[in-house]
């Protein structure tokens, strides 16, 4: 005898619960650190072994990390007045974090740029330089996926789906962009510290 089932999403009760899609974010969260633990591992242990070409870092790293910073904090608005159900602001922070989230990887374009400009390649001899385009080269990957994000979010705002009842999409998005941010920050200081 064939017994009925109805699937229901049910969000997990407890205080260890987490709905599935953030569990997932998390876990992909955590194996992008273990990726950049090991490149950044990987540097220190080459950068050791001598023959070390010194370079400058471009000076425009600065101003992104400022840009994605603001990009951030515009977005932490955005998610706050979504739970308050402030629409207004919801929109326009959401799409100020978008574009300044652009601003930021056509930032990192023209830093690549810069580089090239000082005869500093990903390939030509110099490790060092390979490890700089390598590292911000994997995290300007993940942060397409982060603007691709941001786009969605942005027109979700516009059809009026983000507000208190429907934030686990922000919610993802806001701590995935943050993340992303926070990642910046430490490939900054650590880069500007082994360059």
């Amino acid at each position: 005898m064939a017994e009925n089932y109805h699937l229901v999403d049910r969000t997990p009760e407890g205080p260890l619960a987490m709905h599935p899609k953030k569990f997932a974010l998390w876990l992909f969260m955590v194996t992008v650190v273990m990726i950049f633990a090991a490149f950044t591992s990987a540097h220190i242990v080459k950068q050791a072994q001598g023959g070390w070409q010194v370079y400058d870092l471009p000076a425009r790293l600065i101003t992104n990390t400022a840009i994605i910073v603001l990009s951030s904090v515009f977005l932490q608005i955005a998610f706050v007045s979504a739970k308050r159900d402030n629409t207004k602001l919801v929109k326009p922070m959401i799409l100020l974090a978008t574009v300044f989230g652009f601003a930021f990887m056509f930032g990192q374009w023209m830093a690549w740029e810069d580089m090239v400009k000082e005869g500093l390649f990903f390939s030509g001899g110099n490790v060092a330089t390979s490890f700089f385009f390598v590292i911000t080269g994997i995290h300007a990957a993940h942060l397409i996926g982060g603007v691709i994000y941001l786009i969605y979010i942005s027109i979700s705002s516009f059809k009026s789906n983000v507000h208190s009842k429907n934030m686990l999409n922000m919610e993802m998005c806001t701590t995935f962009w943050h993340f992303l941010g926070g990642l910046w920050i430490y490939l900054y200081i650590f880069l500007f510290l082994n360059h």
